[in-house]
């Protein structure tokens, strides 16, 4: 087995069970978010490291595709039972790189350990299926195989729980893996993968390569790597599928969101004002479910924007690390900058300031601050309604009907998720119905399944046929063949 991660000054990758310094002189240094003081540098690997990592991993395959599917699950348990002991450290390494809070981070790894869990059940999972009788005297059945060496290329904004979506199925299915994090937060990938060693798992079947561009360039390219999975914005989505698909890869990419909230007149406003808050700013923005538009039907509208900035400005900011923040720094000063650059933009296309983040105390701090800006006034042909900010800023809008409501929402280019706040079953049922998303939220905030069901977004939001997670997954990680046999 590999030896065990030290934090060097410089992160290293992980090939064939050993920690290895990167051949690039190049380097990025990371950060805290909250405190700007500098942690670790991440080194940006080069392609030739990508190639050997892929000999690495098919050479592993050999093996690893055929160790006994329970073999594989036991070494999964013992990772959920490792992710589970650490937990708390876990969400506090999370916090310091990524700056959300601790409470974030712990639920962020909550949902990676359900991610393990669901891939124990691989036993199960990988059953294929048989008829006796097709015809007189034959019998068809079929069976499910591993593809290969797979890649997953991760964000920043959930460096345990997105690589988790990926590499426990991958390997539970008998492929191998080769996982190129964020470089913004690259800690975390080292992290799991010292777990995974201490679970036991061979040499080879699990690696980590740093970097940037240069690094998911040559995953796409090399022909040993079989499929790819992403997640990050919506054009490196597009470009990423359109790529590998061309190699005759597999490819599930998930690009970006821009989820709208419809607030009907008979909603529960406590739960909706908390549950919309909580959702637009909490992770400062920086997730594809955050809600991005909040659309009230009806007499509501006056009371709900009251409310939402009311709610908002009681909001406690700061370094995610200490006790009572709810809201947490962006990634960065260039995000921030973006951010700001938006702001502008919504105020020069005529939206009007509800509440202006920039104005926050925290704002003005040491850290990549920005309290929690609301836009009144948003039209469709906006930036701000268009786009993808990613960031702690909420547009609002207001209608007559749902209809009305419905509408707007499916004129945007993305399809990630929708909620609805209402007590009537026959309008959600209307909003189920007619709303074009994936992940659809009714009195919820944020409607990202769990493990067990397929992140589902479309349109721009997502590029591929088979989604992460769920039975999506386990189509998507294996091959069939389809046997039939005169007996």
């Amino acid at each position: 087995m590999g030896v065990k991660f030290k934090m060097p000054k410089v992160l290293e990758n992980l090939v064939g069970g050993n920690w290895v310094a990167s051949e690039s002189e190049r380097t990025a240094t990371i950060v805290s978010p909250a405190t700007e003081t500098p942690l670790w540098d991440v080194p940006l690997s080069t392609k030739n490291e990508v190639r050997l990592a892929a000999e690495t991993a098919q050479h592993a395959f050999v093996d690893w595709s055929k160790t006994p599917v329970q073999k594989r699950a036991r070494i999964l348990f013992r990772f959920q039972q490792l992710l589970v002991d650490e937990w708390s450290n876990l969400a506090r390494e999370i916090s310091l790189e990524n700056g959300k809070t601790f409470k974030e981070a712990y639920a962020e790894v909550q949902r990676g350990i359900e991610c393990v869990e669901f891939a124990a059940s691989a036993p199960t999972l990988l059953q294929g299926s048989m008829l006796p009788d097709v015809a007189h005297g034959v019998e068809t059945a079929m069976y499910r195989y591993p593809l290969g060496v797979v890649g997953g290329i991760t964000p920043f904004n959930f460096p345990v729980m997105v690589p988790c979506w990926m590499f426990p199925l991958a390997i539970a299915c008998g492929n191998t893996f080769i996982l190129k994090p964020s470089e913004q937060t690259p800690y975390m990938a080292n992290r799991l993968a010292e777990l995974l060693m201490k679970a036991g798992l061979p040499d080879g079947v699990f690696n980590v390569v740093h970097g940037g561009k240069d690094v998911v360039q040559e995953m796409i390219a090399d022909p040993t790597i079989k499929a790819i999975s992403f997640v990050g914005s919506q054009p490196v989505a597009e470009l990423v599928h359109r790529e590998a698909s061309m190699r005759g890869k597999r490819v599930q990419a998930l690009g970006g969101a821009k989820n709208h909230t419809i607030v009907m007149p008979d909603a529960d406003l406590d739960l909706a004002v908390k549950s919309i808050v909580d959702s637009a700013f909490g992770q400062a923005g920086e997730r594809c479910m955050a809600c991005s538009v909040v659309i009230a039907v009806g007499e509501i509208e006056e009371e709900l924007k009251r409310r939402l900035a009311s709610a908002a400005d009681q909001l406690q900011i700061g370094d995610g690390l200490q006790d009572g923040v709810e809201m947490g720094p962006l990634i960065s000063r260039q995000r921030k900058a973006a951010t700001l650059g938006y702001i502008e933009s919504g105020i020069a296309e005529g939206a009007e300031l509800l509440r202006d983040g920039r104005l926050d105390p925290a704002a003005s701090k040491e850290g990549c601050y920005l309290g929690p800006t609301i836009f009144d006034q948003v039209t469709t042909d906006m930036r701000i309604w268009k786009e993808e900010i990613f960031a702690p800023v909420l547009c609002f809008m207001s209608v007559a009907t749902l209809k009305d409501a419905i509408k707007i929402a499916n004129q945007s280019e993305f399809a990630n998720g929708a909620c609805l706040y209402t007590k009537d079953i026959s309008t959600i049922r209307t909003f189920r119905d007619e709303i074009n998303a994936g992940m659809i939220g009714v009195n919820v905030g944020v409607p990202a399944p769990t493990g067990l069901f397929p992140f589902s977004g479309y349109k721009n939001s997502f590029y591929g046929d088979l989604h992460v997670n769920g039975t999506d997954g386990v189509e998507f990680y294996t091959r069939k063949k389809v046997v039939t046999s005169r007996c």
